[in-house]
């Protein structure tokens, strides 16, 4: 337990720049600790003179952005496990997140936003229901492109949901004569943004008095930029083998004639379910439906994919000649017969149900 309590009064000396005796600091027996050099937290909101986001100059002349600015830097540096993660994650996800701004010709500095969205996890949900890298809400994904149902959410797609983001963001700027107001826009929302901007008389965001939330919002991206930036000024020294390598991916383009397990094309990428899954985090379910469709496989698997798909999946279909369809919006059951090459009578008699019965989006039948 004295163990412990050393450990918490190290932590905390470190944190405010109190000088540690060497005799106090040294490993204590049978502990293995790797300590690295930390600067105090004084030194880390010594912010560089002048400061700029998007090229666009931050105010830290004005008292109260600056003690903004302070705030959420030492918030962000207090869960410094939560900035490893950042740091691990980025350098995967960083380069097609960067290619992608750049042909949409916008800040490369907007990579920072979905790491304060999402700490750059594909699968995070807020309370109102956004999800992927972007934090799409499904109406705002849906109007920018992106499908979102019960076979394929692109909002965990980070090449699609990105080039979302720029669509949007170029959109909101142009609305709002500014990136700052556009990524308060794209934090409260442009309808509760402009009426804040007619009410308080002012388009400047320093000025605006608006949630809370969207006060923090643009600080903690410039502090996740200044940290990612230049990690060892702000102790995170991390070696290259540190982090999560990049993917060395191949987009294979498929047309399916039928409904297809996951499986199937996994096993075609010499890959298990699960890893497919993680490379494809925009697919949902078990099966995939009839259409087009993009799935990322990796780079050395993708020659002689489609002969092995081919292979397999005419196997599959002599062993297993009933499958499963997930009904979609729109769907009928006619017409889900008919998709099938099946008459109407055959869908009913395999799943034992009347032309009656009404199907809703997420219901399952059996098909052949």
């Amino acid at each position: 337990m004295r163990y412990f309590s050393a450990v918490c009064l190290i932590w905390v000396f470190l944190g405010t720049g109190i000088v540690i005796p060497e005799s106090f600091s040294r490993e204590a027996p049978g502990m293995d600790i790797d300590m690295e050099p930390v600067p105090s937290l004084i030194q880390s909101i010594r912010f560089p003179d002048p400061l700029a986001f998007c090229g666009i100059p931050v105010p830290l002349e004005d008292p109260m952005v600056k003690a903004a600015m302070e705030k959420e830097m030492l918030l962000i540096l207090w869960n410094r496990p939560q900035v490893i993660l950042w740091m691990k994650r980025a350098a995967r996800l960083f380069p097609p997140i960067q290619k992608i701004l750049a042909e949409e010709q916008m800040p490369d500095d907007l990579k920072y936003v979905p790491v304060i969205e999402s700490a750059l996890r594909p699968h995070a949900r807020s309370f109102a229901h956004a999800v992927g890298y972007w934090q799409f809400l499904k109406s705002t994904g849906l109007k920018y492109g992106l499908q979102i149902d019960n076979q394929m959410d692109e909002r965990r797609n980070i090449w699609k949901s990105t080039r979302a983001a720029c669509l949007y963001l170029k959109k909101l700027t142009a609305e709002f004569g500014s990136i700052f107001l556009a990524l308060a826009a794209y934090n409260m929302g442009e309808h509760g943004l402009a009426v804040e901007i007619d009410a308080q008389q002012t388009h400047n965001y320093f000025d605006l008095y608006l949630p809370l939330e969207t006060q923090q919002y643009l600080f903690k991206i410039i502090a996740a930029k200044l940290i990612l930036e230049h990690p060892e000024k702000y102790g995170f020294h991390l070696n290259p083998e540190d982090r999560y390598p990049q993917l060395n991916l191949a987009a294979l383009d498929l047309t399916l004639e039928t409904q297809v397990p996951v499986l199937i094309i996994a096993r075609a990428a010499d890959i298990s379910f699960k890893t497919f899954k993680e490379l494809n985090p925009d697919i949902r379910g078990y099966y995939l439906s009839p259409g087009p469709i993009r799935i990322q496989v990796p780079a050395d698997s993708e020659a002689g994919f489609h002969a092995r798909f081919s292979r397999l999946y005419a196997d599959w279909q002599k062993t297993s000649p009933v499958r499963i369809h997930v009904v979609k919006p729109g769907e009928s059951l006619t017409g889900i017969a008919r998709s099938y090459r099946m008459t109407l009578a055959e869908l009913l008699r395999l799943n034992k149900i009347s032309y009656k019965k009404v199907i809703h989006p997420g219901d399952r039948l059996k098909v052949r």
